[in-house]
């Protein structure tokens, strides 16, 4: 049986547990044996039986200044990898943390998991439109917003198109990643917000001029990795680590982002060629693997704040963006 870490309760125990490879790595298991293989999951077990806090405290690295003694682990044999990658997959896609206690005297209801069972998940060719209405905006007051459901995800996309749809000419589009914190908050440790805010002024300036704009906000907070792990994230660069080493040691990729399911959007919209509003070069390639022609990258770049400067640059540096 499988338990995520985060969502178990009571006195629920385990033998061993599951983990990413990175975060195994940061609990020095890299080196043994059965842990050797790179980015493979990893099964281990300490000298005691995992309790709730001991495993809480073993899979998030946000509690490693707290409780930083650990072990020692031992690495164990793992007959099943292929069901380890979909169950941490999984958790990824449920916003909790890629670790599992694991009961391999099957005492609790075993819960069957497939290799399969992430893809069907994933199939954006499920996704349909579920409604569309007016909505103005300040940006742009003859606004229309389209909603988009799967009957295998709760999330709820939306794209708000200004401007007259046409097949003559190219929509200007930006795809825009939920950020409760930026986008509500006003955050400044990141430049969502400000982000959002511009790339609909240019959509209502390009509709004035006679074209059409875009926008696909999308619900994959942090990311792709939920809102409390990107919160875990935020942790981890108030102790010194920058938004890659962070999501890292979490056990969880800096890019996971849905991009069939941004390309199966456009679809439905009936857009097949656009010019896409970004600093990284990944995501106009990522679109154009899934079948969108990207016409045109239009750059959308911001000035920094002393809060998110390091982040800014980190994205520059490390993730390829093309940003001063």
């Amino acid at each position: 049986m499988l338990q995520p870490v985060e969502t178990a309760f009571g006195d629920v125990t385990g033998e061993a547990m599951l983990l990413s490879a990175t975060r195994a790595a940061t609990l020095k298991l890299a080196n043994q044996i059965e842990a050797a293989v790179p980015r493979q999951p990893v099964l281990m077990r300490a000298a005691e039986t995992f309790d709730l806090g001991a495993a809480l405290a073993v899979a998030d690295p946000a509690l490693d200044l707290q409780r930083p003694l650990k072990g020692p682990f031992k690495a164990l044999p793992l007959a099943w990898e292929e069901q380890a990658r979909a169950a941490l997959e999984l958790a990824r896609i449920a916003g909790v943390l890629p670790a599992f206690l694991v009961d391999p005297q099957g005492a609790a209801e075993p819960v069957s998991l497939e290799v399969e069972d992430v893809a069907h998940f994933a199939d954006a060719a499920r996704l349909q439109v579920a409604t569309r209405a007016r909505l103005p905006v300040a940006a742009a007051e003859d606004a229309q917003i389209v909603a988009f459901r799967s009957p295998d995800d709760t999330r709820e996309h939306v794209a708000l198109v200004i401007g007259t749809a046409s097949t003559d000419h190219p929509p200007l589009v930006r795809l825009h990643s939920e950020c409760l914190t930026g986008d509500i908050l006003g955050s400044l440790k990141c430049d969502c917000g400000p982000q959002l805010d511009a790339a609909l002024q240019a959509m209502a300036r390009e509709a004035e001029a006679g074209g059409w704009g875009v926008l696909l906000y999308m619900r994959q907070e942090g990311r792709g990795i939920g809102l409390v792990n990107k919160l875990r994230a935020y942790r981890l660069q108030d102790q010194g680590f920058d938004t890659v080493d962070a999501n890292t040691r979490l056990g969880l990729p800096d890019e996971a982002r849905d991009f069939p399911t941004a390309a199966r959007m456009l679809d439905l919209l009936g857009v097949d060629t656009i010019r896409l509003m970004t600093n990284n070069p990944a995501k106009v390639e990522a679109l154009e693997c899934e079948g969108v022609t990207v016409s045109e990258r239009v750059p959308h770049s911001l000035p920094d704040n002393p809060h998110n400067a390091h982040y800014l640059a980190t994205k520059r540096d490390r993730a390829g963006h093309l940003l001063p």
